[in-house]
């Protein structure tokens, strides 16, 4: 499932954005939200971005094997 939030840039980077949306031939909501997915992949490969917390269910399963 997709999430909804507001974002609020610089003017100069909103327009860099626009242009670039323009170039390739996507809606500007697209592009950011495609940047910001290739952003949080690179924070995981280079190690800066935390594991994440394991449920309990998880827990759970694991302790039952």
């Amino acid at each position: 499932m997709s999430k909804r939030f507001t974002v609020t840039l610089p003017d100069s980077v909103f327009e860099d954005l626009e242009v670039l949306a323009d170039i390739q031939g996507r809606p500007t909501a697209n592009l950011a939200a495609f940047l910001i997915e290739i952003g949080i992949r690179q924070a995981k490969e280079s190690g800066e971005f935390p594991e994440k917390p394991k449920t309990s269910k998880t827990k759970k399963a694991k302790e039952d094997i």
